[in-house]
């Protein structure tokens, strides 16, 4: 029965308020497709794996999931020529590639936050030209890892929280007959006005935003069994779509006149209100609702939402498939850029020829199963990472012979061609100097100009440390970590200036990073060894280094002995 039959009980059309926001966002877009996707950040895992069962039953029938690997060739992506189907066949194959064979599908893009700009752009170049798609980017990313934005911003809906089991999912019937019955729905013109003003108020500086907005309140109205969208639709989309993008947070309703103003003149009542009047009413109730409080947050920093750790990575061996050290070849298809190693193909295909020859009539019979590709080998690259303490007592201790020792090993690191990075904390915070890099007048520069003095933020400090590294680490590199501090920790994490509290931050700190697996390095820059830092590098699983006159050969030495252990490690 269609909810705008006149025997349609509006009462048993599904609210939104009984729904969370991702649920609400999957419903939204199996109803109108056209919205193209959802950008869900979160982890892999049982919850992310049950939101996508639930997703893909509200699609209709024959649905299915497809995935799009992080490493897929252009061939299996867009099409190409099948040669084992050709050779066998003796004209050419074509295959038909992933994005064409998920045009009724949706579109799983596994590890969106390492997808490169040129498959993107490959993917957007089809959805632009009407291909159908509808995209699911599942990003695990940290800090700040995150999908091309030409891609996120071609999304209607973010998703960062997952619904509980126990949470309520629409009926797909219901779905269903919504999606049968969108097309009915009718926008009027002061609720698209509505839309713009929402967006500009809230800072959202693309069009799209505000046509996924207008096809998202249209969805809304169709769930609900209207034929028409309502203020209630607009919130929605609102919400789902334009907050997510807000740059800026909506200004302050103005404040009502005084009584001594004189009194606005009657209307006339022969007169219409202004077309406008309840636009600008429902503007201003739309800038004083409650925003929820992370977006406010964020808002007012002026920043992006924040972005919790959703995943690790394990170093090794990079992936290479056209560079490094030979390393024999294996059976494979012969995509992309792979090499084909002709002699160990034609090695395997011989035992099979008098067989083939008889049924087949040809002189070399190769099949798929023959093909060897060509297999190198690339160790990983190695990073250091470097917190050094810039506080008052650290600068007092010599901070300047620590800056010659360094830099001294950043002239070995070049060498080898190692990255290097610098973190600096003091103060009340750690700031990240220098990003990795292996432009070695950078550093020195970057490292000449180093302040110091105020409080020691210890385990803000190792905390930025451990961050950095952990991202490093998911792009496949081998961080070594190395602090350089004498010790004198005297503000926690949350800014109050207490030795005691700011030393067990510091523990804390040091033991999420040995928690982790890194190899680390301690170094103690007082004039006395400390045992404060000796116990803090055995909480990190670190080597402890008293280095009181910071020897810079004596410093190298032990960063290359400590990177020789990490790497035969792996």
């Amino acid at each position: 029965m269609s909810p705008f039959d006149p025997s349609w009980d509006r009462s048993s059309a599904p609210q939104a308020a009984s729904f969370s926001d991702a649920i609400l966002a999957a419903a939204l877009l199996a109803i109108d497709p056209t919205l193209t996707g959802i950008w869900l950040r979160a982890w892999s895992g049982e919850a992310r794996e049950r939101y996508l069962k639930n997703l893909l039953a509200l699609f209709p029938a024959g649905t299915q999931a497809k995935k799009l690997p992080l490493s897929i060739t252009d061939d299996r992506l867009l099409g190409g020529l099948d040669l084992p189907a050709t050779l066998a066949a003796g004209r050419p194959v074509h295959t038909a590639g992933l994005l064409r064979e998920a045009k009724s599908h949706l579109l799983h893009i596994a590890m969106a936050e390492r997808l490169s700009p040129q498959h993107a752009g490959k993917i957007l170049a089809q959805l632009d030209h009407g291909a159908g798609l509808t995209l699911i980017a599942l990003d695990e990313g940290i800090l700040d890892e995150a999908p091309p934005k030409t891609l996120t911003e071609r999304l209607a809906f973010t998703v960062d929280a997952l619904p509980g089991m126990a949470e309520p999912w629409p009926d797909p019937l219901v779905i269903q007959i919504a999606r049968k019955n969108l097309a009915a729905v009718h926008t009027a013109a002061h609720a698209i006005d509505h839309i713009c003003a929402l967006s500009i108020a809230l800072g959202v500086h693309s069009a799209r935003a505000e046509i996924f907005a207008l096809r998202a309140a249209r969805a809304s109205a169709a769930l609900a069994g209207r034929d028409a969208v309502e203020p209630a639709d607009i919130e929605i989309a609102a919400r789902l779509v334009l907050l997510p993008r807000a740059t800026r947070l909506p200004s302050a309703p103005e404040a009502p006149e005084s009584q001594d103003s004189p009194p606005e003149p009657e209307p006339d009542p022969g007169e219409d209100h202004r077309p406008d009047q309840k636009l600008d009413d429902s503007v201003a109730d739309a800038k004083t609702t409650p925003l929820p409080p992370a977006l406010l947050a964020a808002l007012a920093a002026a920043t992006a939402p924040s972005r919790k750790a959703r995943g690790g990575g394990t170093p090794g061996k990079s992936a290479a498939p056209t560079r490094g050290r030979p390393a024999g070849a294996r059976p494979g298809p012969l995509t992309g850029a792979a090499k084909l190693a002709i002699l160990e193909t034609l090695r395997a295909a011989a035992p099979w020829q008098p067989l083939r020859a008889r049924v087949e009539n040809q002189k070399i019979a190769i099949r798929q199963d023959d093909f060897r590709i060509k297999k190198f080998r690339q160790n990983p690259r190695a990073i250091a990472i470097f917190a050094v303490d810039a506080s008052g007592s650290s600068a007092l201790n010599r901070l300047s012979e620590a800056k010659g020792a360094i830099q001294h090993l950043l002239a070995d690191c070049y060498i080898r061609r190692d990255q290097v990075a610098l973190i600096a904390f003091r103060g009340m915070s750690a700031e990240m100097l220098l990003p990795p890099t292996h432009a070695l007048a950078r550093a020195k520069k970057t490292l000449s100009s180093l302040p110091g003095g105020g409080p020691t933020p210890l385990a803000t400090g190792i905390d930025a440390l451990r961050a950095l590294a952990d991202a490093e680490r998911r792009a496949g590199k081998l961080p070594l970590l190395v602090v350089l501090t004498d010790g004198g920790a005297n503000v926690s994490r949350d800014g109050a200036q207490s030795r005691p509290a700011a030393a067990a931050d510091a523990m804390a700190a040091a033991r999420a990073c040995r928690a982790q697996r890194f190899s680390a390095l301690v170094v103690d820059t007082s004039p006395r060894p400390q045992k404060f830092v000796r116990e803090l590098a055995a909480e990190m699983g670190a080597k402890y280094l008293p280095l009181p006159y910071a020897d810079p050969k004596l410093l190298s030495r032990a960063v290359q002995a400590e990177g020789a252990r990490r790497d035969s490690q792996h």
